[in-house]
């Protein structure tokens, strides 16, 4: 990943991070964005701006003239029964998880065409579309949405620019952190996983650094499940 600039939407926390980190650590140079200006210990090679994907384009300002990756990891877990569920839940949850993955795609597009070497851009799903489950709803539509803007975007900018979405289940991230806030819970939550785990943030990095490299230019428009088995199976003894 060396000699690579790479745009991260929220790498401050869970799989953000530990994606900046791997890419830091690989040689890349990684730009981090997030709703507030990252304070305290920062991680070597990556540079900081502030951004807040419910509002406006990216500050192009601070880049270069050629970008090589983008990430799009904000997502929201509102799970409620639909009678719960208002108009607005439903818009912010299309707001963050589509419109902000639109609005970052369309401030890099030019520089990650001027790239000599093309461009991956990586956004997230969840094993909710795949998968019906209860209470997921509105969470569920609106990645459902992300995954047809990923098929639609590698279509469109294919083929310099490739374009793939995760679909993790369950992750230990703090977006998470309600849903795994006991051992008891923790537990319940693996066991519904053929793999008996729940994802670890470092997992869902490896899956994303790797649709980054080049070494994947073969993959576009892609709907990866890096979800424990999930989506694919049933695991009956």
């Amino acid at each position: 990943m060396k000699d690579r600039t790479i745009v991260v939407i929220g790498g401050t926390s869970g799989i953000g991070l530990a994606l900046c980190r791997m890419l830091t650590e690989s040689g890349a140079t990684v730009f981090v964005g997030s709703r507030t200006a990252m304070e305290g210990d920062k991680l070597p090679g990556a540079e900081y701006f502030s951004w807040d994907a419910l509002e406006g384009e990216v500050p192009l300002e601070i880049f270069p003239s050629t970008v090589q990756g983008l990430v799009y990891c904000p997502g929201t877990i509102r799970l409620r029964p639909i009678s719960r569920l208002t108009d607005d839940d439903f818009l912010k949850d299309f707001n963050i998880n589509l419109l902000g993955a639109v609005r970052a795609t369309r401030s890099l597009l030019t520089r990650m065409k001027k790239s000599p070497s093309g461009g991956s851009i990586v956004l997230f799903s969840t094993v909710a579309v795949q998968t019906g489950m209860p209470f997921h709803a509105s969470v569920a539509s609106s990645k459902g949405a992300v995954e047809g803007l990923t098929r639609a975007l590698a279509a469109e900018l294919a083929p310099r620019i490739r374009v793939n979405a995760i679909a993790p289940s369950l992750t230990d991230t703090p977006l998470a952190a309600q849903l795994l806030s006991s051992e008891d819970k923790r537990k319940a939550a693996a066991d519904r996983h053929p793999m008996k785990t729940i994802g670890s943030p470092e997992q869902l990095a490896h899956t994303a650094a790797y649709l980054l490299d080049p070494r994947s230019g073969w993959i576009t428009g892609q709907i990866l499940q890096v979800d424990g088995g999930m989506s694919a199976m049933r695991t009956f003894r």
